[in-house]
């Protein structure tokens, strides 16, 4: 069975509505062979309340989880570790931060206790020519990865590893650091970008009954370039004016999508999931290049 025909059978649920998503499908972990590279993904996270919600989002993530192959480890990258520099996680156990305030106890209780992957922290290091990127015991998993992992692999039995964003860089920056962590994908690395393409926190309407023209324009926008292989365009996303200035007013859960196609592979096919917008400003718009 060649490469493409494979990967159709475990990706094309993500195409249809949420419904057909959450049927059966065969394992693509009974069919990907240890040479092939692994599936890259952008996912939008959204409300921390995701993680413990059972609404579309997680069930699709957690359908996710049973779907795709299984990584040799994770690594994620959050739009809530914002450094100066670059750093990667290393610790052998990373703690569960919650990195919010004003949520119910339930969700301060979650935890997840994956273990991290100090020797994909070295690889990480040693394929990062552009900067130097640096060891960190502190950090830990925030939300922006452990809330979409728990429905995803609630085992939490798959190692997990976080690099930063060095915030004060360009999008071009971002773009080109993560075109040199390919090697990854081909050595079992599952690398996700996590944030949301349209994060606009001031105008939330957690009521859903909000609809803003500029965020679906914005959002169909970004996809359309997506589709066309325009990276350049997402890249340079602020000159789409208005729109992106309401879209993106920081682009801090933006920056993660450019790790997500700066990993894209010329063979690789675009699905997407969970594309609706969530309390009026943020799209959940998530992709999987695989």
């Amino acid at each position: 069975m060649k490469r493409g025909d494979f990967l159709k059978a475990g990706t094309a649920v993500l195409l249809a509505p949420i419904a057909m998503k959450l049927q059966s499908l065969k394992s693509w972990a009974d069919e990907q062979p240890r040479t092939d590279i692994m599936p890259v993904m952008f996912t939008g996270h959204g409300n921390p309340m995701n993680a413990i919600l059972k609404n579309e989002f997680s069930k699709t993530w957690a359908q996710l989880g049973t779907e795709l192959p299984r990584p040799r480890a994770i690594l994620s990258i959050s739009a809530h570790w914002l450094t100066r520099g670059t750093y990667v996680t290393a610790m052998e156990k990373p703690k569960t931060i919650h990195d919010f305030g004003g949520f119910p106890r339930e969700l301060f209780e979650a935890q997840y206790p994956a273990p991290g992957a100090p020797d994909v922290a070295a690889d990480t290091m040693a394929l990062i020519k552009s900067t130097e990127v640096k060891d960190d015991h502190q950090w830990g998993l925030d939300h922006g990865t452990w809330s979409v992992l728990l429905p995803m692999f609630p085992k939490a039995d798959i190692p997990v590893l976080q690099l930063s964003i060095d915030y004060y860089q360009s999008p071009q920056y971002h773009y080109q650091l993560a075109q040199q962590l390919k090697e990854l994908r081909k050595r079992g690395v599952l690398i996700m970008g996590s944030g949301n393409i349209v994060h606009n926190l001031g105008m939330i309407d957690f009521e859903n009954k909000q609809q803003f023209p500029w965020a679906y324009e914005f959002d169909a926008k970004i996809k359309g370039f997506i589709d066309s292989g325009d990276h350049e365009s997402i890249i340079r996303y602020d000159k789409l004016g208005s729109i992106a200035r309401l879209a993106v007013p920081t682009n801090d859960h933006y920056l993660p999508l450019l790790y997500t196609l700066g990993l894209q592979d010329k063979k690789d096919e675009i699905n997407y999931f969970n594309d609706k917008m969530d309390a009026g400003s943020i799209s959940m718009r998530s992709v999987l290049l695989s």
